[in-house]
């Protein structure tokens, strides 16, 4: 079969398209249902498409992100096994939502200056979806 010069370029953009658009859907906070009475939460397992935050939220069965009680910073690309202090106690039952914020908006960098709904540090979305995992307290 003999393409084109314009038909090989085309496909080639396609390519490249589908490549972006799919490391952009990598981007995954994956974390499971765990024992924080140490006063700590971890993630297994968060990809970063830029240096950033695992932010904890307490949620309910809504999944709305509620008020801040841990965060860590992250690196670009895969993070393994990340671990956030916890600001405050939490019970066993009780619902954390572990999220990945960025590091853009704030006035300084490696700083996490983010406040419930402020702009800056803020949540990293994917397709307007909030990149996130809800894991509950053992």
């Amino acid at each position: 079969m003999k393409l084109g010069k314009i038909a090989i370029s085309a496909f080639a953009i396609t390519l490249l398209a589908g490549s972006v658009h799919a490391a952009h859907h990598e981007l995954a906070v994956k974390a499971s249902d765990q024992d924080v009475s140490g006063g700590t939460v971890t993630a297994d397992e968060i990809m970063a498409d830029a240096n950033g935050w695992m932010v904890v939220h307490r949620t309910g069965a809504d999944s709305k992100p509620g008020p801040v009680v841990g965060y860590a910073p992250l690196k670009k690309g895969k993070n393994t096994n990340v671990a956030a202090i916890l600001t405050e106690p939490v019970k066993s039952g009780d619902m954390l939502m572990l999220m990945l914020h960025g590091e853009k908006g704030g006035m300084k960098t490696g700083i996490f200056e983010y406040t419930l709904g402020a702009k800056e540090d803020g949540p990293v979305k994917v397709d307007g979806k909030l990149v996130m995992d809800v894991v509950t307290a053992k």
